[in-house]
C-alpha cells in the first residue's frame, strides 16, 4: 500500500477562540436585527382584515359565564338575552388592544346611535388591575361596560388564551362570531348586521 503524504499543520494555541471571540459581536448584531426588524413589522401589520376562528360554542347557547362590573356588582352573561352582546377580551398592556381601541370607542358611538336594536359592548378584563385598566380608559376614552374576570370564568369558558379577541352573541344567547384579530368599528359592524338578516 503507497505511503501517503500528510500536510501537518500548526494551530498557534488560542486561534479558535480568538476567532470564535472577533465573530460572536457579529452574530449578536444580525441576532439584534432580525429581532428589532419582526418587531416593526408587527406593529406596523395591516389590522383591517378581521379573521374569525372556529369554536365548538358557535351555534350553541353562550356560556353562563359571571364576572364582576367596575361597581361590584355581578355580571352574569344569561342576563343579557334579548340584545346583541359583544365581548372583547382585554388586558391594559396589549399592544393589539392598544391599536384596536379608537375603533372600540367609534363602535360602541355607532351601536349606541342604533338605539335599542344596537349592540351592547363589554370589555373583559384579564390580568389587569382595575387601577391600571381606569388609568387606559382615563388616557384613551371609552365609557362601556367593563367586566373583571378574575376567576376566570369568562377566559375558561370561551377558551381565551390571547387578547384581544373578540365574541358576539345573539338575542336569543347563540354565540354566533369568534375574532382573533384587532376587530374595526366597520368590520365589526358590518358582521353584526349580516347576522341580524334583512330588515323586516
Amino acid at each position: 500500500m503507497a505511503d501517503l503524504d500528510q500536510d501537518i499543520v500548526e494551530v498557534e494555541p488560542g486561534a479558535s477562540t480568538r476567532r470564535t471571540r472577533r465573530v460572536a459581536p457579529y452574530i449578536a448584531g444580525a441576532i439584534a436585527i432580525v429581532v428589532f426588524a419582526l418587531f416593526i413589522v408587527l406593529m406596523t401589520a395591516d389590522t383591517g382584515k378581521q379573521e374569525s376562528a372556529a369554536s365548538p360554542l358557535i351555534g350553541n347557547v353562550a356560556p353562563d359565564a359571571h364576572g364582576e362590573l367596575a361597581d361590584g356588582a355581578t355580571f352574569d352573561l344569561s342576563h343579557r338575552k334579548g340584545s346583541w352582546v359583544v365581548l372583547n377580551f382585554f388586558t391594559h398592556n396589549c399592544v393589539p388592544c392598544i391599536r384596536e381601541h379608537p375603533e372600540l370607542i367609534e363602535f360602541a358611538t355607532q351601536q349606541r346611535a342604533l338605539g335599542n336594536d344596537g349592540a351592547e359592548l363589554y370589555t373583559i378584563v384579564r390580568d389587569s388591575s382595575r387601577k391600571q385598566v381606569d388609568r387606559f380608559f382615563a388616557e384613551r376614552g371609552g365609557d362601556w361596560p367593563i367586566v373583571y374576570d378574575p376567576e376566570y370564568s369568562f377566559s375558561n369558558e370561551f377558551g381565551v388564551s390571547l387578547v384581544p379577541e373578540t365574541w358576539v352573541i345573539d338575542p336569543s344567547g347563540v354565540v354566533r362570531a369568534r375574532i382573533i384579530t384587532e376587530v374595526t368599528a366597520e368590520g365589526l359592524g358590518e358582521l353584526i348586521d349580516q347576522m341580524r338578516g334583512p330588515a323586516q
